[in-house]
């Protein structure tokens, strides 16, 4: 039975998603998170869903969303349903935080990256290069109570998502196993909405996700430890949970992961040969090696024998 929470139930078989950050171009990694969720939902005769990212829009590029589309479609990647943007969704984001107020799960926080950073030196705790800070509860009251200023939460802070003590979560990766982190020590009570009045990632994606009723979430790697962070966020507002598939990262020469940050190239699709030997490399990196060369095949020939030799089991190999 559907949770009754949950506003849009997922519908019957699967449903899945790509959802990238207009923030430039697909490059390498990104395109091989696309192929990876759109092969797994065509092999499992499902859904695919495209999903603009543009929550953060200080990041964003103007016309990124337009040049991703158009390489999609050059690559063959077709979507199911009209596209979405996450920054015509500001309401439904708004309504979930007043829900989590109501439940007495959120606080206001006016700490700053500077005075995290001081609190955890002051501790004795250092946080490694490329790692997120694990937030210490400065700012975290004794007793959590609902804000109820006409039931508008108050912009000029941060939102904070309380979490229970000795909270550690396990799920089943369907490429890398058995998964398990634990909230408190590696993450602390993290942020729903920027002090900026900007919503974060983690409620967003969630929001989103149980909205479109998203069954199964094929993504990158890089993704993987936001993942128990979600769950537990899907947990509290009653969604229902996917499952989910990390892929692996594309690195740079650096052993980095390619990303827009790094300056990564953007893929070539301005014919047909070039977007079908961006799609060949996209699958090799997925572990597909036999498939056709695309000298004398079609982009929807080659995709369909693609289709036909996606494995779960290959990823994780």
């Amino acid at each position: 039975m559907p949770n009754p929470k949950n506003p849009s139930p997922p519908a019957d078989g699967y449903r899945g998603r790509f959802a990238p950050s207009p923030t430039g171009p697909l490059h390498a990694g990104s395109l091989v998170a696309a192929l990876g969720s759109w092969l797994d939902a065509r092999q499992n005769h499902g859904e695919w869903l495209l999903r603009i990212e543009d929550v953060d829009t200080p990041r964003c590029i103007p016309g990124a969303d337009t040049a991703i589309m158009r390489q999609l479609l050059a690559c063959g990647l077709t979507w199911d349903e009209e596209p979405t943007w996450q920054s015509k969704h500001q309401e439904r984001y708004k309504k979930a935080l007043e829900r989590l107020n109501e439940l007495q799960t959120v606080y206001p926080c006016t700490c700053s990256r500077q005075s995290i950073a001081n609190a955890l030196e002051a501790r004795g705790v250092a946080t490694p290069r490329n790692q997120e800070m694990v937030y210490p509860g400065s700012c975290r009251p004794q007793e959590i109570h609902v804000y109820e200023d006409d039931k508008t939460l108050p912009t000029e802070m941060a939102w904070r998502l309380a979490l229970p003590a000795d909270l550690t979560l396990q799920f089943e990766d369907l490429a890398l196993g058995t998964q398990s982190q634990d909230l408190n020590r590696e993450v602390g009570d993290f942020v729903l909405r920027r002090r900026d009045g900007v919503f974060t990632y983690q409620l967003a994606v969630v929001v989103d996700d149980a909205e479109q009723g998203i069954t199964d979430i094929v993504r990158g790697a890089d993704l993987l430890n936001n993942t128990a962070r979600q769950i537990h966020l899907q947990h509290v507002l009653g969604y229902s949970t996917p499952s989910y598939l990390h892929l692996p990262l594309v690195l740079d020469e650096h052993g980095e992961k390619l990303s827009k940050q790094t300056l990564a190239n953007a893929i070539h699709t301005d014919n047909a040969q070039q977007s079908l030997q961006e799609l060949r490399k996209a699958a090799e990196h997925l572990g597909l090696r036999d498939l056709p060369d695309g000298k004398s095949t079609s982009i929807a020939e080659w995709l369909l024998a693609a289709t036909q030799a996606w494995d779960r089991k290959i990823i994780s190999s």
